[in-house]
């Protein structure tokens, strides 16, 4: 496949990204029953915490939500341009960027048994891992 449709594919999901972290800011109930689900396997889950607790945990998701949504817009700027243009610096960007997030959020929701953020973790990774693997040898290539 072309580097032209990797390309597209990563806008997809940079675009998923964001559109992700702005989830919990333009709808938070939703958020609260998605991350319920994920979190605790309970559309319930979130506000089971208490009545307390739900300020705190808006303000957590909103500004989570944020720089999700940031680094999705960052990751975008990388496809549409450099990626686009088939520079090895823009493969490496997002290659370490996703697994920076990856390792770190995947090994915290592991140790701390939240099972159903590694499932949803692993999802999102392999919308990037998907077009990385796919162009590795093509950029690798064009920077030797």
């Amino acid at each position: 496949m072309s580097l032209r449709f990797w390309e597209r594919w990563l806008i997809v999901a940079t675009l998923l990204v964001a559109g992700f972290g702005l989830l919990p800011v333009v709808s938070p109930p939703f958020a609260n029953w998605l991350f319920g689900r994920v979190a605790f396997g309970s559309a319930s889950g979130i506000d089971d915490l208490g009545a307390a607790a739900q300020p705190y945990l808006a303000l957590v998701h909103g500004v989570l939500g944020a720089v999700m949504f940031g680094w999705g817009v960052g990751l975008l700027l990388v496809a549409l341009g450099p990626f686009s243009r088939g520079e090895w610096e823009a493969w490496r960007t997002i290659a370490i960027s996703m697994g920076a997030w990856f390792a770190v959020d995947t090994t915290l929701s592991a140790v701390t048994g939240f099972w159903g953020n590694v499932a949803l973790n692993i999802g999102f990774a392999l919308l990037f891992a998907v077009p990385l693997a796919a162009t590795y040898s093509e950029f690798k290539r064009a920077h030797t």
